[in-house]
């Protein structure tokens, strides 16, 4: 079966073959959304409270995620120049654009479970 090339998108270096595809790269695996949803709730959040409220990622992975979600323009990330280092994480403009998608999988886990999105909250 050829490959129609008239239908594939190049982004990043990368190859989608459908915006599906694209929007998976982009938000997600099982870090990116959650860190969204944080970010979302909060308007900005430090790295060591993203981290307490993300149940079992690890550092490495956390910032690695970060980075990928930096490095595609749906996350800012400011450095304050001061010891220990302060770093603060919110959503650009354009990450404000995956807010009713994060909202729309909240809503089908909510029905899903019978219950409430309640991440890094109690219930």
């Amino acid at each position: 079966m050829a490959i129609d090339k008239k239908h594939i998108n190049i982004r990043n270096n990368k190859e989608y073959h459908c915006p599906v595809e694209a929007t998976l790269d982009v938000i997600g695996g099982k870090w990116k959304p959650l860190i969204l949803w944080q970010l979302k709730e909060v308007d900005v959040i430090r790295y060591n409270k993203l981290q307490q409220n993300l149940h079992g990622v690890s550092p490495r992975m956390l910032t690695k995620q970060l980075r990928e979600l930096e490095e595609d323009g749906l996350v800012n990330r400011k450095m304050y120049p001061e010891i220990p280092p302060k770093v603060e994480y919110s959503l650009t403009e354009f990450g404000w654009t995956v807010a009713p998608i994060l909202e729309a999988l909240c809503d089908w886990g909510s029905e899903y479970l019978g219950r409430q999105c309640t991440l890094g909250q109690e219930e």
